[in-house]
């Protein structure tokens, strides 16, 4: 059983109160018996008892002693009547004086707490508000900024805040470093394909400069892949802000139409099943994203020929969806995540080739995240995978033709 800090709180102070009263009950018994036998003894005692008795009564001295003797049983009878009912109307009336002021505490505890904890409250939610974005990063504009008096609470969300801003910084720094260096790199790239192929070209190269440009223009192409890969992920953690619609069902026929020249190349069959959905965001970076799952799915099939690639889309619970399922070899279900980190490949631990620079399925989530989507990936059956992205759905829009 779950019981919040609240409830906690509150079952504590009625708890002390409790303590308290049934203490002070304890402490009030005692002194008031102690000063009932201190009356009863002042007033009742068998001093008291023999001036009872005026002068004129002449009794014998048996007489008297018998006298003195049933008078004081009398009294001793109506004095403990007398306390039983005075002890008994004390404790039960402290008892429920107790009951009732301890409900009261209880439900005043039950207020104060939750004014008390109000801040944490609003602490909580700002971090639950960061950990629910689409990416850890996109939430750190989030701030707490409690008012009020500095106290334990309001330190602690200022600390909260501090830390959520220096991480916002060194996020920020990151991409910007990875866009810079990016772009900074590709200058030299182009220079050196450019210098590569005047080398080629001339007439006095000979078979052997050819042969070796060809393979440095490889390395530069696969350098160049690499580098556009790491730009497209550097501008796909940022969360869309400019939208437009798009419907996926144009961009899996135009994807499909694209790639077909390498599916045949690979001998894989691209099977297309596009049913209208309507989305926003960025049309360059959705058919990216369609891309690479496309394209992962025909890159790592089947080589006999007898492979093939289903893309389909459509609607589904609220949502757009596009799933690209393939063949292939057996992908072991705890490898699946590990799919989704930039560089990373089955049976590879960090793996760039002249095609692929690594970074597929890790642009695919950071797009579809950027959109406020996301994506999963399960193995199938008979080997390969079956990844859908989800998008969220957008109300149809009427085309005018021109």
């Amino acid at each position: 059983m779950n019981v919040t800090l609240r409830a906690r709180l509150t079952l504590l102070y009625g708890a002390l109160f409790l303590v308290a009263g049934l203490v002070l009950i304890g402490v009030s018994y005692l002194l008031f018996n102690q000063e009932l036998s201190r009356l009863f003894d002042d007033k009742y005692g068998p001093k008291q008892v023999f001036k009872l008795h005026t002068p004129g009564n002449v009794l014998t001295l048996g007489q008297a002693q018998q006298l003195m003797e049933d008078q004081q049983r009398l009294l001793e009878e109506q004095q403990l009547d007398l306390r039983a009912a005075a002890v008994t109307s004390l404790l039960a009336q402290g008892a429920v004086a107790v009951v009732v002021v301890g409900g009261a505490a209880i439900g005043l505890g039950w207020i104060i707490s939750g004014r008390v904890l109000a801040p944490l409250h609003k602490v909580t939610a700002t971090a639950r508000r960061i950990a629910a974005a689409p990416m850890a990063e996109r939430g750190l504009h989030e701030r707490i900024a409690l008012a009020g008096r500095r106290d334990e609470v309001k330190e602690l969300a200022d600390t909260f805040d501090t830390m959520v801003e220096r991480l916002d910084h060194s996020f920020d720094g990151q991409r910007r470093f990875v866009a810079n260096a990016s772009h900074e790199l590709r200058t030299p790239l182009t220079l050196n394909r450019a210098l590569v192929e005047l080398a080629m070209h001339r007439r006095t190269a000979s078979p052997d400069v050819k042969e070796l440009g060809e393979s440095l223009l490889e390395i530069n192409a696969r350098h160049e892949r690499l580098i556009s890969g790491l730009l497209l992920l550097a501008r796909a953690e940022h969360e869309i802000a400019d939208r437009s619609p798009v419907d996926l069902a144009d961009v899996v026929s135009h994807v499909v139409s694209q790639v077909a020249p390498e599916a045949e190349a690979e001998k894989v069959t691209v099977r297309e099943e596009a049913f209208p959905a309507p989305t926003t965001g960025d049309a360059m970076l959705l058919e990216r994203l369609v891309l690479n799952l496309v394209e992962n799915g025909i890159r790592h099939n089947l080589g006999d020929g007898t492979g093939w690639v289903r893309v389909t889309c459509g609607t589904a619970g609220g949502q757009v969806m596009v799933t690209v399922a393939n063949t292939g070899p057996a992908v072991p279900p705890y490898d699946v995540p590990e799919l989704f980190k930039p560089f990373r490949r089955l049976n590879a631990d960090r793996l760039v080739t002249g095609r692929s620079a690594g970074l597929g399925l890790s642009i695919v989530r950071s797009v579809a995240q950027a959109h406020g989507g996301d994506v999963v990936a399960r193995p199938r059956d008979d080997g390969g995978l079956e990844v859908t992205a989800y998008l969220p759905h957008a109300t149809p829009w009427t085309r005018s033709d021109p």
